[in-house]
C-alpha cells in the first residue's frame, strides 16, 4: 500500500512538472517572437553611486522574474558625474547584456533623431 501511495505521488508530480515545461515552451514560443522591437528603458543618473546599483539590479530582476518581456533594454546616461558612477555602470554593463550605458550627449542624440523621425 505505501508503495502505491509513493508511487502516486511521484507520478502527479511527474506530470505537473511536464505540464509546467510545455506552458514555459509555449510562453517563450508565442511571446517572445511578438515582441521584437520592445521598449526601452532610459535611465538619467548623476552622483548616485551609493543607490545606481541597487536600483539598477532590482529593475532587472524584476524584468527578468517579472516576466516583462516587452522590455529590450535599459539605458542608462550619466549626467557627468562627479563620482563612481560611471565605473559602477560600466561594470554591471559587461554584467548583463541588456544594459547599455551612454552620456547624456549621445542619448539626446537618439532622442532628437526619434522626434525628427515622427
Amino acid at each position: 500500500m505505501m508503495e502505491f501511495i509513493v508511487n502516486g505521488i511521484f507520478w502527479v508530480l511527474a506530470i505537473y512538472g511536464l505540464i509546467e515545461l510545455i506552458k514555459q515552451v509555449v510562453y517563450i514560443c508565442t511571446y517572445t517572437n511578438l515582441k521584437s522591437d520592445g521598449i526601452y528603458v532610459i535611465i538619467a543618473a548623476k552622483n548616485q553611486e551609493n543607490r545606481i546599483e541597487g536600483f539598477l539590479r532590482t529593475l532587472l530582476f524584476r524584468l527578468i522574474y517579472g516576466k516583462e518581456e516587452c522590455v529590450k533594454d535599459v539605458i542608462v546616461t550619466d549626467l557627468d558625474s562627479t563620482d563612481d558612477t560611471m565605473k559602477i555602470l560600466t561594470r554591471l554593463s559587461k554584467d548583463y547584456d541588456c544594459i547599455k550605458v551612454a552620456n547624456w550627449r549621445e542619448c539626446k542624440e537618439v532622442i532628437d533623431s526619434i522626434d525628427e523621425a515622427r
